[in-house]
C-alpha cells in the first residue's frame, strides 16, 4: 500500500472539490507513491507531532489543519511552519490535510459535534451551491444502455436515486464519415443516418473527470458531442455547519453546563441570556461568525462555534444565544473521527491517534 491509497480513502469521505476556495488542502509534503509504514492522525502538524511520527514509525501524517496555508518563499527554519516542513522532508514524512473539505462533509466535523451533543433531526446549516453538474450527450440507440450503465457505475445519478438520470429518445442524428475518419459504424468514408438517443445524467462535481473519461471510453464516435452545465441547486448533503434538536429542551444555564462537559472546554464565552429554553441548536466547528445569520434563519435557539469577536456578540440581537467554546475545543474530536474511519477502511496496519495536544490557547 502506498500513500495515495490512504489519500483515496480520505477523499471518499471528504472530496477536495468541496473545500473552500481560500483553503490549501491535499498532499502538502511528500511523495504520494511512497509505500506506507504507518499513519499518524492529528489536528495540527507541529514539530512535536513530527517527532511523534518518527517515534511511531509513521511516514504519513493526516492533519486536519494544513501546516502550509500561505505560500512559502524560503525554507530557512525561521518559524514553526518552515521548521515542520524541513523536518518532515528530512525524515521522508508526508503531510496530508483535508480541512474545509471535511468541514463540508455530511459525516465530517460538524456531524461529530452533533453526535457528541446527541442532537437529532440533523441538517446542513449552509448547503453548498453549484456542486451538482449535468451531462447531456447523444449516443447511437443500440449503445445507449451500455453508456448509461457505465456512467451509473462510476456514480452518475447517485444524488438521490436511479431516477436522477433521464434516458430519452430524441430522434435522429447524422454521422458524416470521410476519408480520414474511422467510424465504428458503416464503411470508411460512408455517410449514413444513425438513430441516436439523448442521455442526460446528473452527478456530483468531484467525479467530473471520471464522467468525461467514461464517456469517451464508452462512446463509439470519434468526436463525442456533449454539454456540461452547472446546476444552481444547493446540495443538502454538502455544506458548512449543521443544525439539529435536543430530544428535550433545557434552560440556558443547563445548556451551557452540558455543552462545557460534552465538549470538554474550560470556558465558554456567550451572548446575553434570552430567558428561554434551548431546543434547536446550530453548530459550526472552527471560526463561524459568518454563519450567525444562517443560524438565526434556521430557527436555532443557540449557535455553537468559535473565534467570535467582540462585535459579533452584538449580532445575537436577543434572537439567539451565541456560544464560543474555543477553536481547538470545537474541532478536537475530528482526529477521532478520522482514526475511526481509516481503521475501518485499512485493516493491515494500525492508524495511530496522535497523543500530542496541539491547542495553542491556555487558560488561567
Amino acid at each position: 500500500m502506498v500513500i495515495q491509497d490512504v489519500i483515496n480513502h480520505i477523499e471518499e469521505l471528504a472530496p477536495l472539490a468541496y473545500a473552500e476556495d481560500f483553503d490549501n488542502v491535499g498532499l502538502l509534503v511528500g511523495n504520494k507513491n511512497n509505500p506506507i509504514t504507518g499513519v499518524l492522525v492529528t489536528l495540527d502538524t507541529l514539530e512535536t507531532v513530527i517527532d511523534e511520527a518518527i517515534q511511531e514509525k509513521c511516514n504519513l501524517i493526516v492533519s486536519f489543519h494544513p501546516i502550509i496555508f500561505k505560500g512559502l518563499k524560503k525554507l530557512t527554519g525561521k518559524n514553526y511552519v518552515e521548521r515542520v516542513v524541513i523536518k518532515a522532508i528530512k525524515h521522508d514524512i508526508a503531510i496530508y490535510s483535508m480541512h474545509t473539505a471535511l468541514d463540508n462533509s455530511l459525516q465530517g466535523v460538524n456531524n461529530m459535534i452533533c453526535n457528541k451533543l446527541e442532537l437529532i433531526n440533523k441538517q446542513i446549516l449552509i448547503p453548498q451551491a453549484k456542486t451538482i453538474k449535468k451531462l447531456t450527450t447523444y449516443v447511437p440507440k443500440n449503445e445507449a444502455e451500455q453508456l448509461r450503465t457505465a456512467l451509473f457505475k462510476i456514480g452518475a445519478g447517485s444524488l438521490g436515486n436511479y431516477n436522477d438520470c433521464s434516458f430519452n429518445v430524441e430522434g435522429y442524428g447524422t454521422f458524416n464519415g470521410n476519408e480520414s475518419s474511422s467510424p465504428t459504424k458503416g464503411k470508411k468514408g460512408a455517410t449514413h443516418i444513425e438513430e441516436e438517443t439523448k442521455i442526460t445524467v446528473t452527478y456530483a462535481k468531484h467525479i467530473e473527470s471520471q464522467i468525461i473519461q467514461t464517456l469517451f471510453k464508452t462512446h463509439s464516435y470519434e468526436e463525442v458531442a456533449y454539454e456540461i452545465t452547472t446546476l444552481e441547486n444547493k446540495n443538502q448533503s454538502i455544506g458548512m455547519g449543521m443544525v439539529g434538536d435536543f430530544k428535550e429542551s433545557m434552560d440556558e444555564s443547563s445548556f451551557l453546563s452540558y455543552l462545557k462537559t460534552k465538549m470538554n472546554t474550560e470556558s465558554i464565552r456567550h451572548s446575553s441570556f434570552l430567558n428561554k429554553n434551548i431546543k434547536r441548536v446550530a453548530v459550526l466547528g472552527g471560526s463561524g461568525s459568518f454563519a450567525i445569520a444562517a443560524a438565526k434563519a434556521s430557527g436555532a435557539d443557540a449557535f455553537i462555534t468559535a473565534d467570535l469577536k467582540y462585535h459579533d456578540f452584538f449580532t445575537a440581537e436577543k434572537n439567539i444565544l451565541l456560544a464560543d467554546i474555543g477553536h481547538y475545543e470545537s474541532e478536537q474530536f475530528t482526529k477521532n473521527l478520522l482514526v475511526a474511519y481509516l481503521t475501518k477502511k485499512i485493516t493491515n496496519f494500525a492508524i495511530i491517534l496522535s497523543k500530542t495536544n496541539t491547542n495553542p490557547v491556555k487558560y488561567f
